[in-house]
């Protein structure tokens, strides 16, 4: 899952850690190894730059409690910004108990949106709603048949109309449908876009008016590298956000893109996909994660060590 970007940050922490106490020598190697793999899984320079900035400044001015060793302060140090970049925490879907709520799904052509949305309706069902799954994708051939393929297996009903060419009404007939029959949770599936076709921006911006969803989100591709920043603030920029799920983090991905557009843009992740299997969906913890990244074994057992030695 973690793909190129765990293993060039778990790879040059291990190396730089592994001997002695960390000395000023060791912090400037390791903040230069760090950043060369930030920027080499596709982070943004300036968000790069700051994360290892802010590890080389901690790891050099925090005065070390006593009993905690200076390597895991610095790990600690390195976890603690990687975990801010990230989002600090984790922003679970909110599912109303009382109400129907309406997600729609939006992002790029070849984001691997209808897959997710299958996915997504998969992991809400097994939390006891009932959930179905709108297709406003009018725009890419088969996309309707893909994705009854994708939930037929999972008996979640998809209302789509595929000889029409209007998403608009497509969305809002199909939400109006699963409101009368009592859904608990309404997915709308919309076309890809790209940030130049203002067009289908500014269609998507209209499915968002007439449905009312209670959240939008944007689903990204993993391996989509530096230009996730771009897309991602267009994105931003002409609908309310309201969290991003990045697909694909798989061991070929970079990652770093899409993660710091969602940075850049102030989106929590809330989902990271990482196969084509349906259940391969999980909600997204910065905390696990980074600790993944890095390559701490017991990440829970170091970040209580730290925070008793420095109360």
């Amino acid at each position: 899952m973690l793909g190129k970007l765990g293993s060039a940050l778990n790879s040059a922490i291990s190396k730089i850690l592994r001997g002695g106490p960390p000395d000023k020598d060791v912090i400037l190697e390791l903040k230069n190894a760090m950043l060369k793999a930030l920027l080499e899984a596709d982070v943004q320079f300036d968000l790069a730059a700051h994360v290892v900035n802010e590890v080389e400044r901690k790891s050099l001015d925090k005065e070390l409690a006593k009993g905690l060793s200076r390597k895991n302060s610095v790990l600690s140090i390195i976890h603690e910004e990687l975990t801010h970049f990230l989002g600090s925490k984790s922003y679970p879907l909110t599912l109303y108990p009382d109400k129907p709520t309406i997600l729609e799904l939006v992002g790029i052509q070849g984001s691997g949106k209808t897959t997710t949305t299958a996915k997504l309706a998969k992991y809400i069902k097994k939390r006891g709603k009932k959930v179905a799954v709108v297709t406003a994708d009018n725009f890419r051939p088969g996309a309707y048949e893909q994705l009854k393929q994708l939930c037929d297996p999972i008996d979640v009903p998809v209302y789509g109309e595929p000889d029409n060419k209007n998403a608009v009404k497509i969305a809002s007939d199909g939400v109006q449908k699963f409101l009368d029959e009592k859904y608990n949770v309404i997915i709308v599936d919309t076309a890809g876009r790209h940030k130049e076709e203002k067009s289908l921006l500014k269609e998507m911006k209209d499915i968002s008016n007439k449905v009312k969803p209670d959240e939008i989100i944007l689903v990204i591709d993993g391996n989509l590298g530096q230009s996730a920043h771009d897309q991602t603030l267009a994105f931003a920029q002409t609908t309310r956000l309201g969290s991003v799920i990045v697909t694909k983090m798989d061991g070929s991905a970079k990652g770093g893109g899409s993660l710091s557009a969602a940075a850049a843009a102030k989106v929590p992740i809330k989902f990271i996909c990482d196969g084509e299997d349906i259940d391969a969906i999980e909600e997204f913890n910065p905390t696990s994660f980074v600790g993944r990244l890095i390559g701490v074994g017991d990440l829970e057992g170091l970040l209580k060590e730290v925070r008793e030695l420095e109360i």
